[in-house]
């Protein structure tokens, strides 16, 4: 028996080398995944009890749950080889169990240009007012108009008329003729169309030649308001006073529904100038009418005004167009100048 080797001792001691183990590797190596063994292959599934016969139609090697033709354990939609998703995760295009099939939600339709949503399903509202029964606020303001503002030749007013969001929601133009807008001035009567973004008239406001003075008690401003077109839905009408200019707003009927007043003096030099919106008996506040500051260069040279008005929001749409038009009668009034010259006086001279 020899030693175990050592490299330090001679063979003539009993000390050799270890036997050379000879393996061979294939200097072609298999790729892939080895072929099935030698011998008969045997059919996978359940098999059947001696002597039994298969059904009518059931092919050698089927499963029960399987289609003949697909591999046992392969799904629809997998490629042989991949993992399957894990438990509680849906496959693509396929709804969870419990659940629906998923729906995209359509969004929200938004009228282009930024113009407000028309409210649906408004019973007893004149068509184009639904706007109003959704809203508190208005912001109306008026267009800047460059012949008038470097000549002092006056053309027809034009407003854009917003809610608190800044979406539009009228827009109102001025119809008169040239003649009466340059001989009358601020005084002169006129017809405003109030159109919608389909340009639909909705509303239409018809202001009669009058004076404004205390002065002249017996002739005094109005403005009547019709929507549609034609179909009376209440008034405007100022009060005769010596200090404070003051305004009734009457519904269809001619029954007194709110009052307005407004200060002393309104002048707008640097600040807001505010006409309150009271109840029928002049004691409660419900909202206001401002001639809002819109700048040193804007109020010096032009005459296009910036005016928000308040109101309830279960107030009724007809009353709230009327306090639309009692904004443009207001501007009139007491903001609209006369060839780029103020017109403003205290009180109601």
């Amino acid at each position: 028996m020899s030693k175990p080797y050592a490299p330090n001792f001679p063979q003539s001691h009993g000390y050799a080398p270890p036997p050379e183990k000879h393996e061979s590797y294939p200097l072609n190596p298999q790729m892939g995944y080895p072929g099935p063994p030698p011998g008969p292959m045997h059919p996978s599934g359940p098999s059947l009890p001696p002597g039994a016969q298969p059904l009518p139609g059931m092919q050698s090697g089927f499963q029960p749950g399987f289609q003949p033709g697909f591999t046992p354990g392969f799904q629809p939609g997998f490629q042989p080889g991949y993992p399957h998703p894990q438990g509680g995760y849906a496959q693509s295009g396929y709804p969870q169990p419990g659940y629906g099939p998923v729906v995209q939600q359509p969004g929200p339709q938004v009228p282009p240009g930024g113009w407000m949503s028309i409210p649906q399903g408004l019973a007893n509202c004149p068509p184009g007012l639904e706007y109003l029964s959704m809203i508190d606020q208005l912001l109306v303001h008026q267009k800047v108009e460059l012949l008038e503002a470097f000549v002092g030749f006056e053309t027809n007013n034009k407003y854009t008329i917003k809610n608190s969001l800044g979406q539009k929601v009228y827009y109102a133009v001025e119809d008169n003729d040239c003649c009466t807008r340059n001989c009358c001035g601020p005084m002169r009567p006129f017809d405003m169309k109030i159109m919608d973004n389909y340009r639909n008239e909705v509303i239409n406001l018809r202001r009669p030649l009058a004076c404004d003075s205390c002065w002249c008690p017996c002739w005094l401003q109005s403005m009547e308001v019709t929507s549609p077109p034609g179909t009376v839905i209440g008034s405007i009408e100022q009060e005769w006073s010596i200090c404070k200019p003051c305004y009734v707003i009457k519904n269809e009927v001619g029954d007194v529904v709110l009052r307005i007043k407004g200060p002393i003096c309104t002048f707008s030099i640097c600040g807001d100038v505010e006409f309150y919106v009271y109840s029928k008996d002049g004691e409660t506040k419900v909202g206001k009418i401002t001639k809002q500051w819109s700048g040193l260069a804007r109020e010096a040279f032009t005459d296009s005004d910036y005016f928000g008005i308040t109101f309830p929001m279960d107030l009724d749409v007809k009353i709230k167009a009327v306090l639309l038009g009692a904004c443009f009668l207001i501007d009139f009034m007491f903001f609209e100048k006369s060839g780029n010259q103020e017109t403003d006086r205290p009180g109601m001279l």
